[in-house]
């Protein structure tokens, strides 16, 4: 395994975890996408210039177009597509999938963590966006699942995490 980069990772909940669910309209979420959209650009003046986004809806959508709202305006950031196997947006609905393709498109690198889908894969693509960042930025309301799991395997391994709390008002 490589050494860690100067490179941020994120974790985050589905829209089902979320109190807004898919309404990305709701002011909450639109005051989480502002302190996302706070917390790549401090990463990048503290000097990360490579960031890894796991690909899901929810969160993880969120702070991928944070990072290219950024990369439009400061041209040295790189930004890395962790997919966790082949066929991740297969079952979202036609618009999900073409945003993330969309998504997909413009970043400057694609990892596929394995190529087949089993119970685990979401969990190695996590571990392969610490293994592969100093720094975890995670969007949690403290509840178990895998953002938890993820902000708890950043801590053993010694990673800066910093957590975003899920807007309740």
């Amino acid at each position: 395994m490589r050494a860690p980069q100067i490179s941020c990772s994120f974790s985050g909940h589905r829209p089902e975890k979320l109190p807004w669910g898919d309404n990305e309209r709701d002011e909450r979420c639109l005051a989480l996408k502002a302190a996302m959209d706070e917390m790549v650009r401090k990463a990048y003046d503290d000097g990360y210039r490579h960031f890894i986004c796991g690909m899901a809806r929810g969160c993880d959508t969120y702070f991928c177009e944070a990072v290219l709202r950024l990369r439009d305006r400061v041209q040295d950031i790189t930004l890395e597509a962790a997919i966790p196997c082949p066929g991740q947006c297969s079952r979202w609905t036609a618009e999900q999938q073409q945003r993330y393709h969309d998504l997909l498109e413009r970043c400057n690198y694609r990892t596929v963590v394995q190529e087949k889908y089993d119970a685990g894969c979401m969990h190695r693509r996590n571990r392969y966006m610490v293994d592969h960042s100093m720094l975890l930025i995670a969007v949690h309301d403290g509840s178990g699942g895998g953002t938890r799991y993820t902000i708890e395997y950043a801590l053993r391994h010694r990673r800066n995490v910093l957590v975003l709390p899920v807007p309740e008002r």
